[in-house]
């Protein structure tokens, strides 16, 4: 057995062991007066995408159909993540009596969905799809901490550290699978880098944008950069320096470069100055 294989079925053992349940959650510790509505708002949101993780999970069986192994990791990883979209769903219509998360799913199915047919990955190859899941993942490990951190609500902030710390487990599952098909593929770092900023680029695409759409709008016409811009507004207002430097580390990582270092700080201090420039753009 290649240390990779083993280093891909210890995280299948990680996984099994660090699940949780939405009996784990403290509901009982819920604070209406600490509810902010911008976070609100983007809980919605999140709770629409994070729910929708099954279809990828078909789409990753599409990709890797002759690795049974890694199609069983993913179903794990959409399983823990559609968990996510419950947790947050539930949160969401207790700090909103009138949000209805299932109705508001629906909707947001309605106008959204991946193309899960596809038999190729859309990236050009498998590991360039890995280098993309890893990429989703920094974001939403970085995404959950952040929001964690940014929330008075106690069981708002007890949901974000379980989901963050399941999405840092997910960012070293697809990581760990993306050496095994660097290894064969032989893609170049730069390469790998082009892919993760593609992906990067996408958290502009609709999923977002129609994910703030089904769970806020109040009967008017969906527009893609008014809702983009709605989410980005106050979701960039929660992410501190760290956050952000963790993140850009990642991302380094999952391309082939050093997590740190003089590419990890310039790289860093333009994503600091390009999230706070935004945020204060959207904010006027």
């Amino acid at each position: 057995m290649t240390a990779a294989r083993e280093a891909c079925r210890r995280i299948l053992r990680e996984t099994a062991m660090s699940h949780w349940t939405l009996q784990d959650i403290p509901w009982d510790r819920f604070e209406p007066a600490r509810v902010a509505p911008d976070i609100l708002r983007v809980v919605k949101a999140a709770a629409m995408v994070e729910k929708n993780s099954a279809d990828y999970a078909t789409y990753l069986g599409n990709v890797f159909p002759d690795d049974p192994e890694f199609v069983a990791a993913a179903r794990a990883w959409a399983e823990e993540e559609v968990q996510h979209g419950d947790a947050l769903g539930r949160w969401a219509e207790m700090a909103d009596p009138q949000f209805r998360f299932a109705e508001r799913f629906e909707v947001f199915r309605r106008g959204f969905r991946i193309p899960v047919d596809s038999r190729e990955s859309v990236r050009g190859s498998r590991s360039g799809e890995l280098v993309a899941r890893c990429v989703v993942e920094v974001g939403t490990s970085s995404y959950y901490t952040a929001l964690g951190e940014a929330t008075d609500e106690p069981v708002l902030k007890a949901i974000c550290a379980r989901i963050a710390a399941d999405e840092f487990r997910h960012y070293k599952m697809f990581y760990t699978y993306l050496r095994r098909y660097v290894a064969h593929e032989r893609p170049s770092p730069w390469h790998r880098l082009a892919v993760a900023l593609g992906r990067i680029v996408e958290s502009d695409d609709d999923e977002l944008a129609y994910a703030y759409y089904a769970a806020n709008n109040q009967g008017e016409p969906y527009d893609r950069r008014r809702c983009a811009d709605a989410y980005a507004a106050r979701a960039y207002r929660v992410y501190r320096p760290r956050v952000i430097e963790r993140g850009v580390a990642m991302t380094l990582k999952a391309a082939g470069f050093r997590p740190y270092g003089r590419h990890s700080r310039i790289l860093s201090g333009l994503a600091r100055g390009v999230m706070g420039w935004r945020a204060r753009r959207l904010a006027a």
